[in-house]
């Protein structure tokens, strides 16, 4: 499965040459032309039509992950996250850095006094372990600046669940990998993009160098349905009920007009949704949607359950409802709109 591929494949934020060459490998068959751009975008022209709005499609390549910052006289590694990452996920985790495997490592329970019991562990409490005696040893395998994945294997769980790591944005690429192999009347091109968990980099670039009439991002976002937290409050999304389309976060306020537009579509199609119903967190859409005059954008997201940590959890239907969905709104975005009226609709 592809998505196991993407999943497993290491790439975070600045490092993301060995994803954006598998997911280049993929599409290669699928697309008219592909180029990386200077900061690192992998850019696809998948159509160019005369006389159509150009969309542009997408998702971002980069994973949470650590970076080296001091090898210690004993030989651990001290480190600091690269993205959002919650220090308390941290403890125990196996990692691979350069490829030498290793573990996050802490003082044991049992070395702890009271206080210290009472508190979340710190990330200067932590460091890596990768079973050498001294810095010597250690220097020998990794070197500052590397950067430490986590290794968690993509598999089936449960009743219609995938496991993986970084499915935070992987799945996102992997939507748009396969709409890439589908066959659109209108002028398309997707950006895969770097950076995005560090600041939303690479989308600004992107962004201002295709220039598109219409933008859709493809995203993994938290979803939290879990017992000790209030329901609809809290949950923000669910497994299962279908994509989330954002209405609000920090940094897009959404056009409600775009979002009911696409709701009618979801809704005469049968395509199950949800809203995105929190407005924390950000994702490419922030530096898309005022990218030179502004560019009407979208966001289109697969629940995650445990986002920016070793293991997520996605559903299977959410992620083929998203492909119906991004689908039936390119099928449906009208040859002769022009996209700067106020009151005018991208759908037929």
């Amino acid at each position: 499965m592809l998505l196991k591929t993407l999943s497993e494949v290491n790439g975070t934020s600045g490092a993301e040459k060995e994803i954006r060459n598998t997911i280049r490998s993929e599409i290669a068959l699928w697309v008219e032309s592909t180029f990386i751009d200077k900061i690192g975008n992998l850019i696809a022209h998948k159509t160019e039509i005369k006389n159509t709005p150009k969309v542009l499609l997408t998702a971002h390549m980069d994973e949470v992950a650590l970076m080296v910052t001091e090898i210690t006289s004993e030989g651990f590694l001290n480190f600091r996250p690269v993205g959002g990452i919650d220090p308390r996920v941290l403890v125990s985790k196996p990692v691979k850095i350069s490829g030498v495997n290793g573990v996050i490592g802490a003082k044991a329970i049992h070395l702890q006094k009271m206080q210290e019991r009472q508190q979340a562990l710190k990330l200067e409490q932590l460091y890596i372990d990768i079973g050498s005696k001294s810095k010597e040893e250690t220097s020998k395998y990794v070197k500052l600046g590397d950067y430490a994945y986590f290794t968690t294997e993509f598999e089936s769980l449960g009743h219609g669940l995938l496991k993986g790591k970084a499915l935070d944005d992987r799945v996102g690429c992997y939507i748009l990998t396969e709409i890439l192999k589908k066959t659109f009347d209108l002028s398309l091109v997707a950006a895969f993009t770097v950076q995005e968990e560090v600041g939303l980099r690479g989308a600004k670039v992107a962004a201002y160098h295709l220039n598109p009439d219409f933008a859709i991002v493809l995203e993994g976002t938290v979803s939290a349905e879990m017992a000790h937290l209030e329901e609809e409050e809290d949950w923000v999304t669910e497994l299962g009920k279908g994509p989330a389309i954002s209405i609000l976060d920090q940094t897009t306020l959404y056009n409600p007009q775009l979002i009911q537009q696409v709701v009618n579509l979801a809704n005469h199609k049968k395509i199950p949704f949800q809203f995105r119903r929190g407005s924390s967190g950000g994702n490419d859409a922030g530096k898309i949607h005022i990218s030179r005059e502004g560019i009407p954008t979208l966001s289109i997201n697969v629940p995650c359950r445990y986002i920016h940590s070793g293991v997520s959890l996605v559903n299977k239907a959410d992620i083929e409802n998203t492909i119906r969905l991004i689908e039936a709104i390119l099928k449906a975005i009208p040859h002769d709109y022009n996209f700067g009226q106020e009151n005018g609709g991208i759908l037929k």
